[in-house]
């Protein structure tokens, strides 16, 4: 107990750097060195748009074309997150408030379609509920008429909101579990009903968590290239990756890649905006509260629940297991390259390792040393996380072409792009896990003799070798399904599992792809089991 007070006392003190009381001047070398490598292709993001001459530029925003665009990204964008909140805060409240049959297991159950990226799970709805489909095939004995292709906005609504509305569950499941439970039985008190009072008094308590679980959908469905472009609609990233890959766009791809973060960064305002002005603070939970008691209403409940897993997870792991043992011929064949996946496992585990390294400085910087410096580090790593991956791709293709051509279509550049992409992964688990390492047990080693690079390396960082590996994994597990960069950044004959799937969709060979995507399944539902065990989530 003693030490865990001269932690905190240390803690609050400034951590090492009151300790040392010296400037961490090579740190902070080292955490901006790698914030501006990170944030280096959206500064060529800005060159190319710029070097574009005003009246084309002009002509190429105003043109009706680059306003449908802008257009269709925002409805689906709206229509998704809208709906993955109408979703998800049900489900939430379901799970935690209510006496739902099975509560622990429908916890876990509502959660797993994070586990299915969504363009898998738009090639698997594309062709199950199209034309010679196998829902169709499945449904015609029964005399049910074909089902309408879901193709368009709507089906592109509908694969990524099945697919990110348990980021809304998710945050919303944690802001129920801290509401205050005491005002919601004064309400009760005051003659108001469950209905009146989850309105009045848990909606508003509610709204931070919504607003961060919305703020994750929206983002991911605004970068969101696959699902789009499988349905057909096109939006930001479908336009900017087809004119970044003819070559000869590049001055659309530039100024529609700049629109698009200018959406991202009005995204995150927005979503800032409403944290700070929210009235409620929560988070104090003043006792258990009772669950309320479904009667008649659990079956409609449990049907609610059952139907959102067997149309987001049962359908189309049962499509792909049947496509595999369909096999494509007669003369049963596994459609799989066992290269594709190795050269997946040599990506990822090469940004795991690259992104783990640059991370550490920052990480450090931000936990032991409170400075300018840190924060802002800190604060640049996650620009690449924000951003789609289309618009981190086409900064890396300009810049190879125009700068550095030796680069082109190299492992270095695709490897950089994951980096960029996925450092905030390793970052946060890193900083998380210096900043459980009591500060006093490095300084012990320094009294001994031990330099402060010798302390560090035989004290601290095997305290907190947890973090690394754990970081390390989020972003080898993320790696293994990155769809955009993979596409547009690979080198010519250089196969991946994501790309597999891909070249199978555009074959509409959909045998060929069962095993690669059935593999990136478990690669998610591993991630996910990751994401869940740092954060220390739990099913009571």
């Amino acid at each position: 107990m003693a030490v865990e007070q001269h932690d905190s006392s240390t803690a609050d003190e400034g951590g090492e750097s009151g300790e040392s009381g010296a400037y961490p001047l090579g740190l902070s070398l080292a955490s901006a060195a790698v914030a501006a490598a990170v944030a280096s292709p959206f500064v060529w993001v800005l060159l190319a748009a710029s070097n574009v001459p005003f009246d084309v530029a002009l002509d190429i925003i105003t043109r009706e074309t680059t306003v449908a665009v802008f257009v269709n990204s925002t409805v689906m964008v709206t229509g998704v997150t809208f709906f993955s909140i109408l979703l998800g805060v049900p489900l939430a409240f379901l799970t935690v408030r209510t006496n739902l049959p099975g509560r622990r297991i429908w916890t876990i159950l509502v959660t797993l379609p994070l586990v299915i990226p969504s363009y898998i799970g738009a090639f698997v709805f594309t062709s199950a509920f199209g034309e010679g489909g196998d829902v169709n095939e499945f449904l015609a004995p029964l005399g049910v008429p074909r089902i309408p292709d879901i193709t368009g906005l709507e089906g592109a609504v509908l694969v990524i909101t099945l697919y990110t509305y348990p980021y809304v569950y998710i945050t919303a499941r944690a802001g129920l579990k801290t509401v205050d439970t005491t005002l919601v039985d004064a309400a009760r008190t005051l003659k108001h009903t469950r209905l009146q009072a989850i309105r009045r008094v848990v909606l508003p308590q509610l709204q931070p968590a919504i607003a961060a679980g919305a703020l994750l959908t929206a983002l991911y469905a605004l970068s969101d290239f696959g699902t789009p472009a499988i349905m057909g609609y096109n939006v930001f990233t479908t336009v900017i990756e087809s004119a970044t890959r003819r070559g000869g766009g590049l001055d659309r791809a530039a100024l529609l890649s700049l629109q698009l973060l200018a959406v991202t960064v009005f995204i995150l305002a927005v979503e800032n905006r409403t944290r700070n002005n929210e009235k409620f603070a929560g988070g104090r939970q003043g006792g258990q509260a009772s669950l309320a008691r479904l009667g008649a209403w659990r079956w409609p409940a449990l049907a609610f629940c059952s139907l959102v897993v067997l149309v987001a997870i049962v359908l189309p792991v049962v499509i792909l297991v049947g496509w595999l043992l369909a096999g494509p011929e007669p003369g049963w064949r596994v459609p799989f390259q066992l290269s594709n996946l190795t050269n997946s496992l040599k990506l990822s585990l090469a940004a795991a390792l690259v992104a783990t390294l640059a991370g550490l400085p920052i990480a450090y910087l931000s936990a032991r040393h409170d400075t300018r410096v840190g924060q802002l580090t800190e604060r640049l790593s996650y620009f690449g996380y924000a951003a789609p991956g289309v618009v981190v791709a086409f900064a890396l293709i300009y810049l190879s072409t125009r700068t550095f051509p030796s680069l082109n279509q190299a492992l270095p550049l695709l490897i950089f792009a994951y980096v960029v992409r996925f450092l905030p992964q390793s970052v946060g688990s890193t900083r998380a896990s210096f900043l459980q390492v009591n500060p006093a047990l490095p300084e012990a080693a320094r009294t001994l003799g031990r330099t402060s690079v010798g302390a560090f390396r035989s004290v601290t960082l095997p305290l907190a070798a947890p973090g690394l590996l754990g970081g390390a994994a989020l972003v080898f597990l993320t790696t293994m399904k990155e769809l955009p960069v993979t596409l547009l950044l690979h080198p010519t004959g250089y196969e991946t599992l994501v790309m597999q799937v891909w070249q199978a969709h555009r074959n509409q060979a959909f045998y060929d792809a069962a095993v690669p995507a059935l593999i990136l399944l478990g690669v998610s539902a591993v991630s996910i089991f990751v994401i869940l065990s740092q954060e220390g989530y739990d099913v009571k």
